[in-house]
């Protein structure tokens, strides 16, 4: 990895929303789907999506910590999922949709929990957050097909209902970090 960059991974429901929202923001480089936090290496998809392998769906963000910080990458993750509602993000249900974070040094791991401190403290939702928050674990690419999901398939009825309320979200509550 570039000494330049630092790595976040994040799940908050499906892969497809948070790849296409955090993608948005300015010194994010790359947003890669995949699974983490499993017992199962090499986990495909539909094992994932049966909920015995252990895994969460998940974004690895490869970002420019001198463009866009660490704690603006959880803020923003923090405003496009609930955080607050265990193993399901709307109709996503299962511990596959988790919310969960896996910090990837003693830095990441504080500012996490300094975040969910502060959210936990303003009472943004009124039940309690229940985002894991869990040492880097090992990480698995999804498929191709994954990618750029959004971008390829906008049209879709899920991308419709599902994932542009949450890129819309992202706008227009963080117009000053977009690309």
């Amino acid at each position: 990895m570039d000494p330049e960059r630092e790595i976040a991974t994040l799940g908050g429901g499906c892969f497809w929303c948070l790849e296409a929202a955090l993608g948005e923001l300015a010194g994010v480089e790359q947003v890669l789907p995949g699974y983490s936090g499993g017992h199962l290496e090499n986990p495909a998809y539909d094992a994932v999506c049966s909920g015995t392998t252990g895994h969460a769906e998940v974004v690895r963000i490869s970002f420019d910590p001198g463009r866009i910080s660490y704690r603006e990458i959880l803020a923003a993750f923090f405003v496009i999922h609930d955080p607050t509602t265990l193993n399901r993000q709307g109709n996503d249900v299962g511990s596959q949709y988790r919310s969960v974070i896996f910090y990837h040094s003693p830095e990441q791991k504080a500012a996490a929990e300094k975040m969910i401190a502060e959210l936990a403290a303003e009472n943004v939702w009124t039940r309690p957050i229940v985002t894991e928050l869990v040492a880097a674990a090992a990480f698995y690419p999804a498929e191709d097909y994954h990618r750029d999901y959004y971008k390829l398939h906008a049209r879709q009825p899920y991308c419709q209902v599902v994932v542009a309320p949450k890129v819309a979200k992202l706008r227009a509550r963080f117009p000053a970090q977009l690309k």
